[in-house]
């Protein structure tokens, strides 16, 4: 791999959140490599296209986003409902015969185990509500309601765990890329039993790393920098710094 033009980095956010999260991570990861964030549509800037939930949809799209720039090696990232969304695309591209060098999943249990909350999107909104706040995932005043839980964050994330439940649904085949797993030590949703399952997916290799803090590490520092290690052992197995 030449290091004139370092992998893509792409990197899939969690339910019913944008891109914001990974906005620090370039400085982060360095010339390791080029991180390349995935806005799907109904949030931020593309607030008016309509959510997908349906998973053929999802890879038509992921194909028009990502497709033209897979003319280079590349990893995936995934947060939790990114995770599955990294790893349905993982598995498309490898059978489309470019798939990518590594795939990494963070604070999400595979397929066949589902996250608890899942099962949820259908609920009616306070007891989704109060579900989502039970797993530390909203802040404990959304189990009340109103009209900013209730009219303005549901929506984009009762569709995306639809997204993610057909998701664990439609794809639970073994990779050919290694797979590396990040858990947090006190996340509810995915504990590191579960995340340690991800191994079965993954014959080529598997590697599981804990970080601090909760569900949502993505906004901290020890995913990327873990990231940026895993760029650079593809790079050049002596730069790695494990």
């Amino acid at each position: 791999m030449s290091t004139a033009r370092p992998p893509f980095l792409f990197c899939f956010h969690h339910a019913g959140a944008g891109v914001s999260c990974f906005a620090p991570w370039q400085d982060v990861v360095g010339d390791a490599a080029e991180v390349v964030p995935v806005l799907l549509p109904g949030r931020d800037i593309r607030v008016r296209e309509a959510r997908i939930t349906d998973p053929e949809e999802l890879l038509v799209e992921l194909d028009a986003l990502i497709g033209p720039l897979l003319d280079r090696p590349y990893l995936l990232y995934g947060h939790s409902l990114g995770g599955l969304v990294a790893y349905t695309f993982a598995r498309h591209r490898e059978r489309m015969g470019d798939g990518p060098a590594l795939l990494a999943v963070g604070a999400v249990q595979p397929p066949h185990r589902r996250s608890p909350v899942l099962a949820g999107a259908d609920l009616p909104d306070l007891e989704l509500l109060r579900l989502l706040v039970e797993f530390e995932t909203l802040p404990p005043e959304a189990a009340d309601g109103g009209r900013l839980w209730e009219q303005r964050v549901l929506p984009a994330l009762r569709d995306d765990l639809r997204l993610a439940e057909a998701l664990c649904r439609t794809e639970r085949t073994r990779l050919d890329a290694p797979l590396l797993a990040l858990a947090a030590r006190e996340d509810p949703i995915s504990p590191l039993v579960g995340m340690a399952e991800w191994a079965d997916y993954a014959p080529a290799g598997f590697d599981l790393r804990t970080v601090p803090g909760t569900h949502f590490f993505v906004r901290g520092q020890a995913a990327p920098k873990l990231l940026r290690e895993a760029a650079l052992s593809l790079l050049s197995p002596e730069l790695s710094t494990r």
